[in-house]
């Protein structure tokens, strides 16, 4: 049995609205997985996309002064929105609630696919998607979002900004720095990237929206995306 965690960005299921043909094809693609390994579990960690964004943003034009706790809660909330549409959509392979404390020793993992949303202020659900893998022993965790790969530098920002295929933790570490804001837009958030770093896993960054990729990344063959901590 193989486990893959999949920490699903909010900016691919709900980029400005729910993306309905991106999350049609996303299940068709799992689906046929799932039948041809049956063996194999996924974890789903949806992202809180859209959602998150415009009440986030809602709290700090009315109150400049808002907590960034606030600002937190505002978008675990928005990933527990999108977790429970997953957990419809693949309603035919979950069997247990959407888990939202990745550390609650009494998570049920009976069906094929467990999902989950966000845990609480101080990081994002990359970080939930790290401590669901060292639970249930996943030595990988793949970060699906809507960039290729990632970059030395901010390539909105930046010209001169480089993909990278492969990096180290140390090297990554110093891209995205060591603390978390909320609403922090990086590759993989800097809390997830220590604990990550320190329980020797693996992460794959790759653009969610490329379905073939992504059943590339999980079936073992060659894929666009970088490759942090091999």
């Amino acid at each position: 049995m193989k486990l893959t965690v999949l920490s699903v960005g909010g900016s691919i299921i709900s980029p400005d609205k729910v993306d309905y043909d991106f999350l049609a094809s996303f299940r068709k693609m799992i689906s046929d997985y799932l039948e041809k390994n049956k063996e194999d579990k996924l974890i789903l960690v949806a992202g809180g996309g859209a959602s998150a964004r415009i009440y986030q943003d809602a709290l700090r034009r009315i109150r400049s002064d808002a907590a960034p706790e606030l600002q937190d809660w505002i978008g675990i909330k928005a990933t527990h929105l999108n977790a429970m549409l997953l957990k419809a959509i693949f309603s035919d392979y979950t069997e247990d609630d959407v888990v939202t404390d990745p550390t609650d020793e009494a998570i049920r993992f009976s069906g094929r696919i467990l999902v989950a949303g966000g845990w609480k202020p101080g990081f994002s659900t990359d970080t939930d998607a790290v401590y669901l893998a060292s639970r249930f022993g996943g030595k990988t965790v793949v970060n699906l979002s809507n960039i290729k790969k990632v970059y030395t530098d901010d390539p909105k920002k930046n010209p001169d900004a480089k993909p990278i295929d492969r990096i180290s933790w140390e090297d990554f570490r110093k891209i995205v720095g060591d603390e978390w804001n909320p609403g922090l837009n990086a590759p993989f958030d800097p809390i997830a990237s220590r604990l990550a770093s320190e329980n020797g896993m693996i992460v794959i960054a790759a653009d969610g929206r490329n379905i073939e990729n992504t059943r590339a990344i999980l079936c073992g063959e060659p894929f666009e995306g970088t490759l942090i901590g091999a």
